[in-house]
């Protein structure tokens, strides 16, 4: 900064001395230059004469001779003129002074003043955010702080280019505030610096797994191929491995990778249930789908006779632990009984399939108004909680009214 600020004061200097000599020799040197132009020219003149009277050309040489010496006193300048001109320097004051400040205001808009005091107050803030980021019992950085911590740690590398860590650190922030560019690029230079580290490796593979550039999923594709061959038992390349054909709608390839995975995850955990959820949705995404839940309604005489036509049959299936619905159906009033089917395609968030369910419990609701929400008079049938295993049939029968 300090540097920036000795460079535009040399350069205004210059600029004003420059102007200032212009000023002061426009009127001495052309007043120096007449002078001797005038003398020369009388010299020259005397010798002619010299040379005439020897010649007898010139009978009245003295008289002559006056005349050239009125001449020459003739064309002398005037002291008031003198004084003009050695004043006129002084009248580019006001340009110099506007010259300072349309450059100083050029800088302040265009030069990015701002943004250099910004950089300068990160700097100052990096070391203590770096601390506090190294530091597992200290506060957690925000947003804000993780962004000014990433432009003080990308100065850092600009001095100390070979720091593998700090370049894997710079990739793990890119991740974390969505900037994948930033992330690639990181991990792309500590690649470099240490080629053989398969932990970078599995980082920039998640990067370009991430993206959403399909030549980056190829190309993670190619790596984490390639690392599966020395570990093929490695969870970390198998879910990446799913992930990026899933993404790329491999679904057949990505289901092969998730069962991979099953036997070596411990049996309903949530790992194990995560992976079973992505199978069930690539299948579905897949047109493979089998997984179904029959239902066979049926309702009492007395909510019968309390049938409006307008009436809407809402039926919701849960955990049985949560009452997020898992799967939801929405059909109008027919004859009872009926039956009804329900699969993936009924969820109401892809993350939370029917067919992942271990355990299920249904409740079926008659609106007469049409209302998604339970009304009071509102009947309806509900099951105690029952074990789910992709294929089977339950009965609900509408027996209860809400209060």
């Amino acid at each position: 900064m300090s540097a920036l600020w000795l460079s535009i004061c040399i350069i205004l200097l210059a600029a004003c001395a420059l102007v200032l000599t212009s000023g002061w020799r426009s009127g001495k040197d052309t007043s120096t230059q007449r002078d001797q132009l005038n003398k020369t020219f009388y010299r020259q003149r005397l010798n002619e004469l010299d040379e005439d009277e020897q010649q007898g050309v010139v009978a009245e040489k003295q008289e002559m001779i006056t005349e050239l010496q009125q001449t020459l006193l003739t064309d002398i300048p005037e002291q008031q003129t003198v004084i003009r001109r050695s004043s006129g320097r002084w009248v580019l004051w006001p340009g110099l002074i506007i010259l300072v400040l349309v450059t100083l205001g050029m800088y302040l808009k265009t030069g990015g003043l701002a943004q250099v005091l910004a950089w300068e107050q990160i700097n100052a803030q990096y070391p203590k955010l770096r601390a506090q980021l190294m530091n597992p019992q200290d506060k957690a950085l925000n947003i804000r702080e993780l962004e000014e911590f990433e432009v003080g740690l990308r100065t850092s590398l600009q001095s100390h280019p070979d720091n593998i860590n700090d370049w894997a650190m710079l990739g793990r922030l890119g991740m974390v505030l969505n900037n994948t560019p930033l992330a690639s690029q990181a991990f792309q230079r500590a690649l470099k610096l240490s080629p053989n580290n398969n932990e970078l490796k599995l980082a920039y593979a998640s990067v370009l797994v991430r993206s959403q550039d399909p030549q980056d999923n190829r190309q993670a594709q190619v790596m984490l191929s390639n690392m599966l061959t020395a570990e093929p038992n490695s969870l970390r390349i198998l879910s990446l491995l799913a992930a990026v054909n899933y993404t790329q709608q491999n679904y057949d390839t990505a289901i092969g990778y998730w069962q991979k995975m099953l036997p070596l995850l411990p049996a309903n955990s949530k790992e194990a249930n995560a992976v079973e959820q992505g199978i069930e949705l690539a299948r579905t995404n897949a047109g493979q789908q089998s997984s179904k839940l029959m239902l066979n309604v049926a309702i009492s005489p007395t909510a019968e006779k309390m049938l409006t036509p307008n009436g809407i049959l809402y039926i919701s299936v849960t955990d049985g632990v949560s009452p997020v619905p898992v799967a939801v159906k929405r059909i109008p009033l027919s004859h009872f009984p009926l039956t009804v089917t329900l699969d993936d395609s009924n969820a109401m968030v892809q993350q939370r399939l029917l067919s992942a369910q271990h355990n299920i419990q249904v409740r079926v609701r008659i609106s007469r108004d049409g209302s998604a929400d339970p009304q009071s008079g509102d009947w309806y049938g509900q099951t105690g909680k029952l074990p789910y295993n992709g294929h089977q049939t339950v009965a609900v029968v509408i027996n209860q009214q809400q209060p």
